[in-house]
């Protein structure tokens, strides 16, 4: 029977909760590297946000794509479990639907080169986007279905075409700085209001 340690945990176990927390420091450091620059940022600068070893990237992630791959999961899951977090703490579904859209336009920043990441695996990239609609079509209809129900937003709206729309507009952000997307989704979004009756 192993040694338990202060707290009662195994030492075994100890190992386990370090090995997650470095992999989350891991994911959370490469997507905010993806953002600044790209999917092909250094490994060694990953490393470094991370506060862990090139050797602890590579046991967790063999290969880039793998890496890739972990942290368009990793930010599917976290946008897929915002959705229902926002709808409950915020005042008006619209305003979720909004915080929620926000946080969708950044995981799409972080989304740009995945395909070129992925292109000798065309299938692993099928999986990931099928999963992709699997887990946010619904969030997204469930925000919008609330609002519309409150009389914030018109009712028939369909989530695939907003999500593909903000898509559209979050494409080109980066060739040229005039353009801001998230002037426009507000523009969007300001759209959706049903107006007020006079």
């Amino acid at each position: 029977m192993a040694a338990e340690g202060p707290a009662g945990d195994s030492p075994s176990r100890s190992k386990r909760a370090d090995a997650q927390r470095n992999r989350e420091a891991v994911l959370a450091a490469a997507a905010e590297e993806f953002v600044t620059s790209g999917v092909d940022a250094p490994i060694r600068r990953i490393a470094a946000r991370a506060g862990v070893g090139m050797a602890t990237i590579y046991r967790h992630f063999p290969t880039r794509a793998d890496l890739v791959t972990a942290v368009y999961r990793h930010q599917i899951e976290a946008c897929a479990e915002a959705g229902p977090n926002l709808l409950a703490s915020t005042d008006s579904p619209f305003d979720a639907l909004r915080r929620w859209i926000d946080l969708f336009a950044g995981f799409l920043v972080t989304k740009h080169g995945l395909a070129d990441a992925l292109q000798s695996d065309s299938d692993r990239f099928a999986t990931l986007h099928a999963h992709f609609l699997d887990r946010l079509l619904p969030v997204c209809a469930h925000l919008l279905d609330a609002a519309a129900e409150a009389g914030e937003i018109r009712p028939g709206t369909q989530p695939y075409e907003l999500m593909r729309g903000i898509g559209n507009l979050c494409i080109g952000r980066d060739d040229d700085p005039r353009y801001d997307p998230r002037r426009l989704i507000a523009l969007l979004l300001q759209g959706l209001r049903q107006p007020r009756p006079t």
